[in-house]
């Protein structure tokens, strides 16, 4: 399936335990596409912000580091991985620290500008095709994407899985975080988590994840075959 593909960007957006990732990673391996973790990216620019003793909680001091490290992200979805000025930081990303902080980090229009301007350079790089993640991307990062989707789900379907990936966490305070996450990225100024107007929304609740991904890899073969030049690949398949 994978040489039938060429040249398809894939926006997917949608708030934390929704399956982005999961979702994200499996389409890419199905359609031999690209795969980028714009989160991932943020958690990194936070992650440089605690480690170099930036105040996290001054936007004027997050504005002026925002372009000092240097981000590199892999696009492989079967093992992509992100440093940081030559660092391994596929770990320290995911910690609480880092958690707590990045939507502050990453309301400042600074830190945006330099995510954004990477996002773009990765996805205009990748030859066959890209699928990519987050919050803001069919809005702000790449409008054009030929597809748009945005997943959602129940809280309390989004805090169980979430529960399920940090061992001892508690599902009741994982929903209020993820709330909290939600409200902080919802109402941000620059590039606030929104649904594109020509975005397809897909509930995930209670769908399983080889569902979402079966459904959001016909969604991308459907528009795949309305893209210009499909008819071209199409004979020469």
């Amino acid at each position: 399936m994978s040489d039938t593909v060429e040249s398809v960007i894939v926006a997917i957006d949608g708030p934390s335990g929704t399956g982005k990732s999961s979702t994200s990673k499996a389409v890419a391996s199905a359609l031999g596409l690209s795969y980028l973790d714009t989160g991932a990216q943020y958690r990194a620019i936070t992650w440089w912000m605690l480690s170099n003793g930036i105040d996290t909680a001054d936007p004027l001091a997050i504005a002026s580091a925002a372009g000092k490290p240097v981000i590199e992200s892999g696009t492989d979805p079967a093992a992509p991985a992100i440093t940081v000025d030559g660092v391994d930081a596929s770990g320290p990303i995911r910690t609480q620290e880092v958690t707590s902080k990045v939507s502050a980090v990453s309301a400042v229009p600074e830190v945006r500008e330099v995510i954004t301007g990477l996002q773009r350079s990765i996805a205009a790089a990748a030859a066959r095709g890209i699928v990519v993640e987050g919050r803001d991307i069919g809005t702000t990062v790449l409008p054009d994407a030929d597809l748009k989707i945005f997943l959602t789900a129940s809280p309390e379907a989004r805090a169980a899985r979430r529960s399920g990936e940090i061992k001892g966490s508690d599902v009741a305070a994982t929903r209020a975080a993820l709330v909290a996450r939600d409200a902080a990225d919802s109402g941000r100024k620059t590039s606030p988590l929104a649904k594109a107007d020509d975005a397809v929304e897909v509930d995930t609740t209670e769908l399983t994840l080889q569902q979402v991904v079966e459904r959001v890899v016909a969604l991308v073969e459907e528009r795949r075959d309305a893209l210009p030049g499909a008819g071209e690949r199409t004979a020469a398949r």
